[in-house]
Parts: C-alpha cells; structure tokens; sequence
C-alpha cells in the first residue's frame, strides 16, 4: 500500500512539473471591445494541443454552432460539426509543440461564423509592464502570416466555466 501511494505521488509530481504554462483555463477577451467572451479550458492529449469552450458570456447553454459546416478536416470529434454545442466541443486542435509555451499548427475553428483558421499560441508570462497577468496570445490566421491576435487571461476553472448569462 505505502509504494503505491509513493508510486502515485511521484506521479503526480512529474506530471505537474511538465504541464506547459499554456495548459489551464483561460477567458477569452474581444480584442475591439475588451469583454470577456468566453471562458476556455486548453489542454494536452497525446502531446497534441486543444481548447474547448465551457462557458460563453454572452449567449445561453446549450448554443449549437449552426454556423459551422457539417465537417472540417482534421476536427478532433467525429459527426456533424453544425449540430455540436459550442461548449465542451473543442474548437482548437491539432497544435504541438515549438518550445515551453509556444505551440502551432493547428487550427481554430470559429463557432460564430464557421471559419476555420491556422493557430499559433504564445505563453506571455506577468512581466509588470505589457503583461500585468499571465497572458495567452492566440492567433488565428489565413495565411503568410496575416491574421489576428487575441489576448487571453488566466484564471482559474470555476470563473471559466461561470460566464453564462442569467
């Protein structure tokens, strides 16, 4: 008994000293309005990166992404993509590892219009100065590099799952 708790606290140690800063929750901010959108659980399988949605702020439980198409290539859940709720359903996918921190070439498909975009996600640890909390830039992009930037706060599972409206 006392070497298998030893064995799963060795363990569980290693596996919270390899968790890449990326990897938590995180609330994703409007870049032009600077509103909390949604909340955002990102996570590793299989040295593969995702993002799922669990909670939205602005619109009600059980939304469909209706606006989705039927499937997109690579999506990590199989079905129709148009009849899958927005929250739980991994939205990004298929990124691995540049170094601690940054992560690429994946994708992000937009729930709101259905577009699905490369993915890039940066790490930008509180320096006191451009970052005054720990940050996630998560870019989308078209292409060649053009694209656009989100910046994303951490916070802690219970606000990211608690955006809902009333």
């Amino acid at each position: 008994m006392k070497k298998t708790i030893a064995v799963f606290i060795i363990f569980t140690a290693a596996v919270l000293c390899f968790a890449d800063p990326i990897e938590g929750f995180w609330l994703s901010i409007d870049e032009k309005t600077n509103q909390v959108t949604a909340g955002w659980q990102i996570y590793q399988e299989g040295g593969i990166l995702y993002g799922k949605i669990l909670s939205l702020a602005n619109e009600q439980r059980g939304t469909i992404a209706f606006r989705c198409r039927e499937s997109y290539r690579g999506f990590p859940v199989a079905g129709r993509v148009n009849t899958m709720p927005v929250a739980g359903t991994p939205w990004i996918f298929g990124l691995t590892s540049n170094r601690e921190g940054v992560w690429g070439g994946g994708n992000v498909v937009n729930p709101e219009d259905g577009g699905m975009y490369g993915c890039r996600m940066t790490f930008r640890p509180a320096d006191g100065r451009r970052f005054t909390t720990d940050t996630l830039e998560m870019r989308g992009e078209i292409g060649l590099g053009i694209g656009r930037s989100q910046f994303w706060r951490r916070t802690d599972e219970a606000t990211a799952s608690s955006l809902w409206p009333n």
